[in-house]
């Protein structure tokens, strides 16, 4: 590894940390009530909705609660794809999205896989981009955060039969965290050169001098003058017209997509595109955003249980399994790839290849590792085109299932499963009865975690089979 590679790995783990602790806490003091700055605005929505906040649900009402919110954000993704080409903000035109990648699309992000089967930018209006997937990437992540959130309740409640109300949980996450973020790095993102503005296409004449003119039609084949090779009369034909760009409201997306672990791009290629992540400062910002709230929820979790040294043990758990993978993926990362070398070429630092310039190869192997250990998606560099070893690391953060900060909300409640089967363990060890913050794990507990340990991996490797 390069000095830069160590020094880019420290100074990420400096910055992250202390700014994980007053997050983690101000969040703890949202669910809890205790910070009211909008009070009013939020009352006005309770009353508009026919909320009754001091109403709180049992867990089969909480869970029933953001089923229906998710299966209704599901809808509402869906219908605004099929009725593109009818709304406005449309500037290129675009049809209506066919059924399939319209449903596949609202599944993915209702569900914060994200998992995009479509070029955005050339499938997409911007009203899609903006009311149906940037809304849906604020909704998704704050559904992570309740569960997690009304999980906490669970241990910090000696003797309860609710954890709170998801409709109160949902609206103060949203416009007391989600949104504050969102907004502060959004306006970040758009001084640094991140687009965002309403225009279909800009034309640019290239540092190779196209010009501006009539672009190429796709059916139409440029005249080839005799002893002129096709391709190159094609060539000729193409440099004669200008190159369009997409644009669109990328920094309002590109914001919300990193801070709730979402990862689908306004751009196809995603956070590799000098519209959506221009510098190494952006980059640098967009892989922070990416772990600042899972790490912050470690905190928020020791503050609400009323035992900040148990946030701090989960966070130091997270944080050394990363450092280990980190480390190993920038390493790999920075050996030559032997095919190429036995070819006569010497990559100088490492495997280039699949990589942007801007960003070279330690920002770009940490932000595939703390894309793939959050479950992200967003991408500035191509996995497929690491070295060998070095895309096994990022299949085994795949493989972790989002336990190493992970998505918000999902990183914090699967690692707290294996604390609790760590616990158990331990307590049988011993010979004393397990328990975890002042509650006995019994058979009970061992049974519910064991189950949801093991579903992910069933339902994975089922699929596969």
């Amino acid at each position: 590894m390069s000095s830069h590679a160590w020094i880019l790995l420290g100074v990420f783990l400096a910055v992250l940390l202390p700014t994980a602790k007053p997050l983690g806490i101000h969040i703890a003091n949202v669910m809890e009530g205790r910070c009211r700055v909008a009070g009013r605005f939020e009352a006005a929505l309770y009353r508009a909705c026919g909320i009754r906040p001091a109403e709180e649900m049992s867990w089969l009402r909480y869970a029933s609660a953001l089923l229906l919110f998710n299966l209704l954000g599901v809808l509402s993704v869906y219908a605004v794809q099929r009725l593109q080409a009818e709304l406005p903000l449309n500037p290129l035109a675009l049809p209506d999205v066919r059924p399939d990648t319209a449903f596949n699309t609202a599944i993915s992000f209702a569900t914060n896989t994200n998992w995009q089967a479509y070029g955005g930018e050339s499938t997409l209006s911007h009203l899609t981009q903006m009311l149906a997937l940037c809304v849906q990437n604020f909704l998704s992540a704050a559904t992570g955060i309740v569960v997690a959130i009304a999980l906490i309740r669970g241990f910090a409640r000696q003797r309860a039969t609710t954890l709170g109300n998801a409709w109160v949980d949902l609206t103060r996450i949203i416009l007391y965290v989600l949104l504050p973020l969102a907004f502060v790095e959004a306006i970040f993102l758009n001084s640094q050169g991140v687009v965002q503005n309403f225009v279909g296409q800009h034309e640019v004449t290239t540092l190779q001098g196209s010009r501006s003119g009539r672009p190429l039609d796709l059916g139409q084949t440029a005249e080839a003058t005799p002893n002129t090779p096709p391709d190159a009369a094609a060539t000729r034909a193409a440099g004669t017209s200008a190159q369009r760009l997409a644009m669109g409201p990328l920094a309002t997306q590109e914001a919300i997509k990193l801070l709730g672990s979402n990862g689908g791009g306004f751009m196809q290629a995603n956070s590799a595109h000098p519209y959506a992540n221009p510098t190494p400062l952006t980059n640098f910002v967009q892989m922070l955003s990416i772990f600042l709230i899972p790490a912050a929820l470690c905190l928020t979790f020791g503050r609400m249980v009323g035992d900040l040294r148990q946030g701090w043990t989960l966070l130091a758990a997270m944080g050394l399994i990363f450092v280990i993978l980190a480390i190993a993926a920038m390493h790999f990362e920075a050996q030559a790839n032997p095919l190429l070398t036995r070819l006569g070429v010497d990559p100088v630092g490492g495997n280039m290849e699949g990589k942007e310039l801007r960003f070279g190869i330690a920002d770009s192997a940490l932000f595939a590792t703390i894309s793939t250990l959050a479950a992200c998606g967003a991408v500035n560099a191509m996995h497929d085109s690491f070295t060998p070893l070095g895309g096994m690391i990022l299949l085994i953060d795949m493989q972790l299932g989002e336990v190493v900060f992970g998505g918000v909300g999902s990183g914090l409640y699967g690692m707290l499963l294996f604390a609790i089967l760590a616990v158990f363990v331990a307590g049988l060890m011993i010979g004393r009865t397990p328990e975890y913050l002042g509650k006995k794990i019994e058979a009970r507990e061992m049974w519910l975690s064991s189950i949801a340990v093991v579903l992910t991996p069933l339902l994975v490797l089922g699929g596969t089979a």
